[in-house]
């Protein structure tokens, strides 16, 4: 089966507009199925698309990720060393796989697996774990480390991670690792804790593009 493209600079669009996805102008109409239980929140659209909302600022990823995660009940440390092995058989940092596997599970039982997948901040972590886990093509956006081991595994390249620079959550938690392929962005401009949200990443991908830095399509 031929791998979806999808354009990154809509891909960034879609990240961001997935914050108010249900009320969206444009979004809202093609929103097939929504998932809002506790801290997890996706939505499917009509295209297959999966878009996967996280914290849309540095502090509200520093303020709540890294204390605990509340999923089903149960407490997750995302600043701690604390692993689970997946479905694929990768370890990965438990709290950030528990998040993953509750969308994972939702998209499951409504038996329509999506052709991609689109996510920011904590939703960009699951973004990597999901789209291994279904073989299927990803960005994420402002993205931190999931997986505990290093080197390439199987399905790893389908996952393109964007990150700025000057973010501090991109290099988070520090004893893991990014899947896929991981894509560096210096800013023009840099604000200190404010370049973790989404309109600073359509920004950098815009000069990115502009500048012959970044391809317009993922996969490339």
């Amino acid at each position: 089966m031929p791998q979806h493209r999808y354009p990154i600079a809509t891909a960034a669009q879609l990240a961001e507009a997935s914050y108010s996805a249900a009320t969206h102008r444009s979004v809202a109409p093609r929103v097939k199925r929504s998932l809002d239980e506790g801290d997890v929140q996706a939505h499917l659209l009509d295209n297959g698309v999966l878009l996967i909302p996280g914290s849309n600022s540095a502090m509200d990823y520093l303020k709540f990720n890294l204390r605990v995660l509340m999923i089903g009940g149960r407490r997750f440390s995302v600043r701690d060393g604390t692993t689970e092995r997946g479905a694929s058989g990768t370890i990965w940092h438990q709290g950030f796989l528990r998040h993953a596997k509750a969308i994972y599970d939702w998209i499951e039982a409504g038996g329509e697996r999506p052709v991609y997948v689109i996510g920011h901040s904590l939703g960009a972590a699951a973004t990597q774990i999901l789209s291994k886990s279904w073989a299927v093509p990803g960005i994420g956006f402002a993205a931190p480390r999931p997986r505990k081991a290093r080197g390439a595994i199987r399905n790893d390249g389908l996952c393109l991670c964007i990150n700025r620079d000057d973010d501090i959550v991109c290099g988070l938690p520090g004893a893991f690792h990014h899947m896929g392929r991981v894509q560096l962005c210096r800013a023009a401009r840099s604000r200190l804790l404010a370049n973790h949200s989404m309109p600073h990443y359509r920004a950098v991908v815009s000069e990115a593009q502009q500048a012959g830095q970044m391809p317009v399509h993922w996969p490339a």
